[in-house]
């Protein structure tokens, strides 16, 4: 069963003093705006509008809360970076992004959301900087990876790799496609270990960031 088929939305919060009480694991989706999270989300739930997608950034402005078929829950986070919101929103959102990220004590890992064509912005650096000294795991998705051809796609996955190692062993990082339905079962690897759950058919070395594959025979290994 996929880890996340079949995800139900509960509510959608505005403020921090609105959040739900805690009930079960969360797994938060974050990521920089019109980097692909909400078509991302939806291609992991396999359903074409769980998550509002727009053709407008920034205009996902609430903390969005969808229970799995596990018990576990995905939280779709507001997205960050989008210079053209007003600045009073943007605080708004930094507060309730802040107090979310710091105080939920049943938050067990974060998803960050990066455009392969433009991984590792500065707000991404600042995410990664102020979330990985908690020691709760991270897991990037390089979305759009269909945008890119196979070699400049896999030596970009190389090269956030390597920089990824800065924030330590608990940040992996995967190349995924909303449009091809690629790397669903990475993520779900990934995301069922942090929920204690090893998702069927999927090998035990997938989405392992650190370890190195070797090359396919015949192959080319510079892209």
């Amino acid at each position: 069963m996929s880890l996340f088929r079949n995800a139900v939305f509960v509510t959608s919060v505005a403020k921090p003093g609105a959040l739900p009480p805690t009930e079960g694991a969360e797994i938060a989706f974050a990521g920089r705006s019109n980097a692909g999270k909400s078509s991302a989300i939806n291609t992991l739930v396999r359903h074409t509008r769980l998550a509002f997608v727009s053709k407008t950034p920034g205009r996902t402005q609430l903390i969005n809360f969808f229970r799995l078929p596990s018990g576990a829950f995905l939280v779709d986070l507001p997205g960050y970076g989008y210079a053209e919101v007003p600045e009073p929103i943007r605080r708004q959102w930094q507060n309730l992004l802040e107090r979310y990220l710091k105080s939920r004590e049943n938050l067990i890992g974060l998803v960050l959301i990066m455009d392969a064509r433009h991984p590792l912005t500065p707000l991404d650096r600042q995410m990664l900087d102020w979330y990985a000294p908690t020691g709760r795991p991270i897991h990037v998705l390089l979305t759009k990876s269909d945008k890119l051809s196979r070699g400049p796609a896999r030596q970009t996955l190389e090269r956030v790799r390597q920089e990824l190692a800065e924030w330590g062993d608990r940040v992996s990082v995967q190349l995924f496609s909303s449009l091809k339905k690629s790397g669903i079962e990475e993520t779900e690897a990934i995301v069922g270990r942090w929920l204690g759950i090893e998702p069927e058919n999927v090998p035990k070395d997938v989405g392992e960031s650190r370890k190195e594959k070797p090359p396919v025979k015949g192959e080319k290994t510079g892209g």
